[in-house]
C-alpha cells in the first residue's frame, strides 16, 4: 500500500509538473494588426517560428488601424495587446497617448531614416504607396486607357464603379488630402478636398469599403473596376491571379508606413521587441515585398528586379508625397465627423 501511495504521489507530481510546463508554454502573446492578406502572411511566415522560438501562443487580432487604436484606448490601464501594427498616422497618435514602449536594441544602422520614430517608440516595417487600383481586363475589353491621375476617379464612365475606403481608413483620408492638395489646399486647408469629394467624386462611388476582403469581392463580382488602395494590398490581390494593376498617379502617390510598436504596460512582454525585429530581418522584408508589395525599410535588402513591380522601391519611393501627420491628427476627428455628415451619407 505504501508503494502504491508513493507511486500515486509521484504520478501526481509528474502530472502537476506537466500541466505547469504546458501552462508555461501556452503563455499567450497578443498581436493586433491588419487583416486580409497581411494577416495570412503573418500567420504563415512570422507567427509559427516566433511561437516555436519563444514557447508562446500568439493570438492575432485583425482590424484596421483605427480599430486597433480604439482597442488600445478602451484597454487603457489594463492593456491586453503586446504588439500593435498600424498605419503611421494612428501610430503617431498611439505614441502621443503613451501606448508605445521603447523597442530594445533596434538595428538602427540597417534602417532607412524614414522608418524610425522618435525615441524608437515604433518602427516602420514596410513602405506602402497609396494610389489607384484598376481591373486591367475590363479596361482592355472596353478600350479604356489605364488611369494616370486622381482626377480619373471623377470620370462619368465610372458611375457607381469606384470604391474608396472610408475616412477612418488611411487610404480614404489620403484621397481627401490629395484632392485638397491638387486644388490649392492641403493638410492645413482641407475645404477644397471636401468640395471635390462631394461634388465630383461621390456620385461615382459604389461603396466606401474598409474591409480588404469585401474590396476584392467587389472587383471579383465585376461591380467595381477602379479604386483607391495601397500598393501592398494590390500586389497581394494580383498575386492571386486576378487582373489588377497599381498606378502611381501623376500628381503623386502618398506614403504610408506600416508600423509596429511594443505596448507599454506593467507586465510588458520582454519578447515584444524580438517580434518587431524579426519583421525587419532581410528574409522577412523580402517576404513582405513578395507577398505584400511592401518597399523594404531595411537598407541592406537586395531587391530582385522581379519583385519590384508595384512596390515603392528606388525612384518610385523617392517621389512619394509624405503627409504632415502633426497637422492631420489634431483635425482628424473633425474631418471624420464632417465626412460622415457630408460625403458618406
Amino acid at each position: 500500500m505504501k508503494s502504491q501511495g508513493l507511486l500515486a504521489a509521484a504520478s501526481l507530481t509528474v502530472l502537476v509538473a506537466s500541466l505547469s510546463a504546458a501552462d508555461a508554454q501556452q503563455k499567450t502573446f497578443y498581436v493586433a494588426g491588419y487583416g486580409g492578406s497581411f494577416e495570412k502572411t503573418m500567420r504563415d511566415e512570422v507567427i509559427p517560428d516566433f511561437e516555436k522560438k519563444h514557447g508562446v501562443k500568439v493570438e492575432y487580432i485583425a482590424g484596421n488601424s483605427t480599430d486597433t487604436l480604439a482597442k488600445l484606448q478602451a484597454q487603457k490601464g489594463n492593456q491586453q495587446i503586446d504588439i500593435a501594427i498600424v498605419d503611421d498616422g494612428p501610430m503617431y497618435q498611439a505614441i502621443q497617448l503613451g501606448f508605445c514602449g521603447k523597442i530594445q536594441n533596434l538595428p538602427a544602422a540597417d534602417l532607412h531614416d524614414a522608418a524610425r520614430f522618435k525615441d524608437d517608440k515604433a518602427v516602420a516595417i514596410g513602405l506602402v504607396a497609396t494610389g489607384i487600383m484598376y481591373n486591367t481586363k475590363v479596361f482592355a475589353e472596353k478600350g479604356w486607357a489605364a488611369p494616370t491621375s486622381w482626377n480619373d476617379l471623377k470620370d462619368p464612365k465610372f458611375l457607381k464603379q469606384v470604391v474608396i475606403p472610408p475616412i477612418n481608413n488611411t487610404y480614404g483620408l489620403y484621397t481627401l488630402l490629395m484632392y485638397a492638395k491638387m486644388n490649392g489646399g492641403g493638410e492645413k486647408s482641407i475645404e477644397s478636398g471636401f468640395k471635390v469629394m462631394k461634388d465630383e467624386v461621390n456620385k461615382n462611388v459604389l461603396a466606401y469599403e474598409p474591409s480588404p476582403a469585401k474590396m476584392t469581392e467587389l472587383f471579383q463580382s465585376g461591380q467595381a473596376v477602379i479604386a483607391v488602395w495601397g500598393s501592398g494590398r494590390v500586389q497581394a490581390f494580383a498575386n492571386t491571379g486576378f487582373p489588377v494593376d497599381f498606378v502611381y498617379p501623376k500628381e503623386g502617390a502618398v506614403t504610408l508606413l506600416a508600423s509596429a510598436c511594443p505596448i507599454e504596460k506593467s507586465d510588458a512582454s520582454p519578447i515584444a521587441s524580438d517580434f518587431i525585429k524579426a519583421m525587419l530581418e532581410p528574409k522577412m522584408q523580402l517576404i513582405l515585398l513578395k507577398d505584400y508589395g511592401y518597399g523594404p525599410v531595411n537598407k541592406t535588402v537586395q531587391v530582385p528586379a522581379a519583385l519590384g513591380g508595384m512596390a515603392p522601391v528606388g525612384e518610385k519611393a523617392a517621389k512619394l508625397y509624405n503627409p504632415d501627420w502633426t497637422a492631420i491628427n489634431p483635425q482628424r476627428e473633425d474631418w471624420t465627423k464632417r465626412w460622415n455628415r457630408e460625403v458618406e451619407r
